[in-house]
């Protein structure tokens, strides 16, 4: 398998870079072409199968940008063969649609990057829906859900010396990181005299 990978990548990288050779990339900047490709490949599979990527829709835009990194590495070294056998020509097409790749995964990688930092619940819930329930699992209103977070936010203070940070908050109080957040900048707007006297 080590071999066959090693073999398979170094071909790989050979292909595409010499495909953004022979569109115009300057011979130092050519290998960057092969390291986005197989560098948004592997990111997009690695958020993908992760564990940690708590966002169903994370990991299914994950998903089909794995695909369509393979699938770019491959049209790429499809391309350069073709090139290479004098069977098909280096027109502005191809040129623009080569050139184009790097903006476009940076594009893709960013927003990925925003995905994968959510969950579910911030998904399913916008910021102004409340998650919080009281124990008899009745819903809680927006100004018992704030008091949740001023209360939580004055035990851990107590206890810690030191305010408490979106995670902790998000743990308390069950909701998502988005909506932990804004109860987090709520409470941290409120005069020390009103958060004293809660």
């Amino acid at each position: 398998m080590t071999i066959t990978a090693c073999a398979a990548a170094v071909s790989s990288f050979s292909g595409l870079r010499s495909l953004a050779t022979a569109t115009g990339w300057p011979d130092a900047l050519a290998p960057l072409m092969p390291f986005t490709v197989d560098a948004y490949a592997m990111t997009a599979t690695r958020v993908w199968l992760s564990k940690a990527t708590g966002s169903t829709a994370a990991r299914r835009f994950a998903r089909w940008n794995a695909i369509g990194a393979i699938g770019l590495s491959l049209i790429g070294n499809a391309a350069w063969h073709l090139i290479a056998a004098k069977v098909l020509a280096v027109t502005w097409p191809i040129v623009v649609l080569v050139g184009a790749v790097p903006p476009a995964v940076l594009g893709l990688l960013s927003h990925l990057a925003v995905l994968r930092v959510q969950d579910d619940e911030d998904e399913a819930a916008p910021l102004g829906t409340e998650l919080y329930e009281h124990q008899d699992g009745t819903d809680a209103s927006g100004d018992d859900l704030l008091e949740a977070a001023r209360a939580a936010d004055d035990a851990h203070r107590a206890e810690h010396g030191k305010p408490i940070t979106r995670d902790e908050l998000r743990k308390a109080l069950h909701v998502g990181t988005g909506r932990a957040s804004e109860l987090l900048r709520k409470i941290r707007e409120l005069p020390e005299t009103e958060r004293d006297n809660s």
